[in-house]
């Protein structure tokens, strides 16, 4: 009787431990152990660009200290966004922008997973696998869309160009450098010391 005992305890715990690793949502199968994460791509003017895990430590401060500026003077006019979020343009172009504004009238725009339309301010850092799309494809398509206003940040040579919107085309309104103090002719909100903008990280 004791054997039988010990059988069944035996087998209601192997039950217990198969039913803890069965994912959710679906079976061991359909579920990839190899890659936790979601993949994260860019679908660029019909082609998919897969993004890199994680951009540099200086990429992601400089990300996180625009972030803190803009939230700070910006965030009574609208929301600010910082990847990893999906911007849909069209079936063609879906983009994940190192930093997005999206003005009050304009908030329709934002859905529960993603942004569909045009930002009204997008802002790109740029990464050796990333500038010529930062600087030509998305530009493009950004434009196309009607962004605003679009930033490049350059953390090589520690500038930001600033395009904006004039007649659908974007124009090069200005190129700041670490000794100037950013502001936008568009959004009255945006006031940043360069000096803050780019940390001492080589």
């Amino acid at each position: 009787m004791s054997d039988k005992r010990d059988e069944d305890d035996l087998n209601e715990e192997n039950s217990r431990v198969r039913e803890q690793t069965e994912p959710y949502g679906g079976s061991e199968s359909e579920y990839d152990f190899q890659g936790m994460e979601e993949d994260r791509y860019e679908i660029i003017e019909g082609i998919r660009y897969d993004l890199k895990p994680a951009p540099t430590v200086n990429h992601q401060q400089i990300s996180g200290l625009i972030h803190i500026m803009l939230y700070q003077t910006c965030h009574a006019n609208g929301t600010i966004l910082y990847s990893p979020v999906d911007v849909f343009l069209d079936e063609e172009n879906l983009f994940q922008p190192d930093l997005v504004f999206i003005l009050h009238e304009n908030a329709s725009i934002i859905k529960k997973h993603r942004i569909e339309g045009a930002p009204d301010l997008v802002v790109e850092i740029l990464s050796p696998s990333t500038s010529h799309n930062d600087k030509v494809r998305k530009k493009r398509q950004f434009e196309r869309h009607g962004v605003k206003e679009y930033w490049i940040i350059d953390p090589v040579h520690r500038t930001i160009d600033q395009f904006i919107l004039n007649n659908n085309k974007f124009e090069l309104y200005e190129t700041y450098i670490v000794s100037d103090r950013m502001t936008s002719p568009i959004f009255s909100c945006i006031d940043i010391d360069m000096r803050r903008v780019f940390p001492e990280i080589s």
